[in-house]
């Protein structure tokens, strides 16, 4: 449980001496409730002391890494129930499930189509993190040579999903330094399973029937070393398994059962991509820190990760870009001016639409701080000084050999001020980004 700046006070030495940084010990333990500053600026904490304020300022729930590289991944390490409360850190991981039954040229084709999977989405690129490699045959020896094979065609990160203890040593043998997930839904296979996670340092995904199972077995296993757990939900339908999910984050953030704080995976076996979609969309909202499907096509896969980079988007941090002129197209002196706000998915969006004209056109952000249209008008954002500011500091004038200016149709208000104060001839365009290209086609200076 997380302990408040008097709790904190209270433990600390209350000498004043300054050798932290700060006037007050009051004043340390304020900062270090607020995870400001590091415990260990006070060098007179006494050991028991330390490891209570060590444990409290563990995450509710664990961080988990696996995988390498660029294909590196880490889900848990989150806070709150609520991204409003703080923010969620680590976004779910979207893998996609192969298994070791598929012919060669299948399982090649099914490979490549895992690697075409991300997409540029308001400035980011996003896709599929990780590839799910499950045993469906019998042999150990089938199942090491897939699982190499998969290694050598993507850099996504691996889950492995063996079905005994040998294909998984296997297995290891050839993507040990890949740092794996391994994932085992058979109880009886749990403890040598574990045994090789913990020689080969990776960590276990482990699948139980309830929380009180869950709970259990996570502590035998702290018992044995082995801590970077991720806790697996099994089918049980829709409704349960949310509940499941929603059960475990509050109980982990809200009680402080370390038992249960942990990340968690639901895979997801339906063959219908529209009931998978929907299920995957449900576990991503709450609260999944893994979610496995079997789609492969882009048309599913892609509102899955764009749900996710809405939800995982800091909200006190809006997604922006640079505050600047944007050449579109062949832009040149003649070419026309629009203004929009610097908030990424107004950019992207007016953007778009311009491309979509075929019309050469400069494109000018200006900072409202991260801010679509309308809400950076309300909050005195995008207004006629700060508009007027940014034509001069972006020298338009030098850029463009016009005076022509054309604004959102959403702040034809403030045409007439912005005229005054900027000296451009103003020109109101459409009230949404969708009438843009029209426009633009029609548009002729007065």
């Amino acid at each position: 449980m997380a302990f408040s700046g008097l709790d904190i006070y209270k433990l600390l030495p209350r000498t004043n001496c300054k050798e932290c940084g700060f006037q007050t010990c009051l004043a340390f333990a304020m900062q270090l409730a607020k995870k400001a500053v590091s415990f260990e600026k006070c060098p007179f904490v006494a050991e028991d002391v330390r490891a209570k304020l060590e444990e409290a300022s563990l995450p509710a729930i664990r961080a988990v890494t696996f995988g390498l590289g660029d294909g590196r991944l880490t889900v848990g390490h989150e806070t709150v129930l609520f991204r409003h409360e703080e923010k969620f850190h680590n976004p779910t991981v979207l893998g996609v499930i192969l298994e070791d039954d598929m012919a060669k040229a299948a399982l090649e084709e099914a490979i490549a189509a895992v690697n075409r999977l991300r997409f540029e989405r308001v400035g980011e690129t996003i896709g599929v993190d990780a590839v799910a490699l499950r045993q469906k045959t019998d042999s150990a020896d089938k199942f090491a040579a897939f699982v190499k094979a998969v290694r050598a065609k993507t850099d996504r990160a691996l889950i492995l999903m063996p079905r005994s203890a040998e294909a998984l040593k296997q297995a290891l043998a050839h993507v040990k330094a890949d740092k794996p997930l391994v994932s085992v839904t058979d109880p009886s296979l749990m403890d040598a399973v574990a045994a090789e996670c913990k020689e080969a340092d990776v960590a276990l995904a482990l699948r139980e029937k309830d929380l009180d199972a869950f709970s259990s077995r996570t502590k035998a296993l702290a018992g044995q070393g082995l801590k970077d757990i991720v806790l697996d939900l099994a089918e049980a339908g829709v409704g349960r398994r949310l509940w499941q999910l929603t059960q475990i984050r509050r109980l982990a953030i809200r009680k402080a059962e370390r038992s249960l704080g942990f990340p968690t995976m639901a895979v997801i076996e339906d063959d219908d991509p529209v009931r998978a979609v929907c299920q995957a969309s449900t576990y991503i909202a709450k609260y999944a820190s893994i979610v496995l499907v079997k789609t492969r096509q882009a048309q599913y896969i892609l509102p899955l990760l764009t749900l996710r980079q809405n939800i995982f988007t800091d909200p006190q941090k809006p997604l922006q870009v640079e505050p600047k002129i944007y050449q579109v197209g062949a832009a040149d002196r003649k070419a026309p001016v629009l203004i929009t706000t610097n908030f990424s998915l107004t950019y992207y969006t007016v953007l778009g639409e311009i491309e979509a004209s075929r019309v050469p056109s400069h494109l000018i952000c200006v900072d409202t701080e991260g801010m679509s249209v309308l809400t950076a008008w309300a909050a005195e954002k995008f207004t006629p000084e700060r508009i007027a500011d940014s034509l001069c500091r972006f020298k338009l004038d030098e850029v463009v050999a016009h005076k022509d200016l054309i604004i959102p149709g959403y702040v034809a208000m403030m045409s007439g001020e912005l005229e005054d104060k900027s000296g451009w001839t103003i020109h109101v365009g459409p009230r949404e980004a969708s009438g843009i290209s029209s426009y633009l086609k029609n548009f002729s200076r007065s």
